[in-house]
């Protein structure tokens, strides 16, 4: 098993969760950023967990999806080939908190500087940019990516 200090910046995917021995885990979204644009390259999911007590009441009380956190620790290296590596944190730093509090029926996604509230009451999706301004309501989770292009064409000609 290979051990590396690292010090990652991304956004809470999911409500953190209760881990074994008084754990908490949660999956971090950290943005891939390159100088070339090549739209076959995704945001990375890493698997975070932590034992500090501190660390895991901010987890399971404060932490919701849509946060940005910089979580410091080790990012361990499993020897089983193909598994994913896991962040064992030391240390977790609120960057910025998500735009809308999270509620347990409703999920919220963060694509980029794009925000997705997600009702589980209708397949509409309420799209607003990090800094709170409406983008617009997508008829299914399939519109996201058309909705944010016709509001990225409106802002670049100067729209609203």
């Amino acid at each position: 098993m290979t051990a590396i200090p690292q010090i990652l910046d991304g956004w809470v995917d999911a409500i953190p969760a209760p881990g074994l021995r008084d754990t908490a885990t949660f999956d971090l979204i950290v943005p891939i950023t390159l100088d070339a644009v090549d739209e076959d390259i995704h945001d990375t999911v890493v698997t975070c967990t932590s034992g500090d007590p501190r660390i895991v009441h901010e987890l399971l009380n404060r932490i919701q999806p849509g946060d940005l956190l910089r979580a410091t620790g080790t990012l361990v290296r499993l020897p089983t080939p193909g598994e994913p590596a896991l962040l064992v944190v030391d240390a977790l730093e609120v960057l910025d908190r998500a735009p809308i509090p999270v509620l347990r029926e409703m999920a919220i996604e963060r694509y980029g500087p794009y925000v997705c509230w997600f009702d589980a009451d209708t397949t509409d999706v309420e799209v607003f940019t990090e800094g709170g301004t409406w983008v617009g309501t997508a008829p299914e989770p399939n519109g996201i990516g058309e909705l944010l292009e016709a509001f990225e064409q409106r802002q670049a000609a100067g729209g609203e």
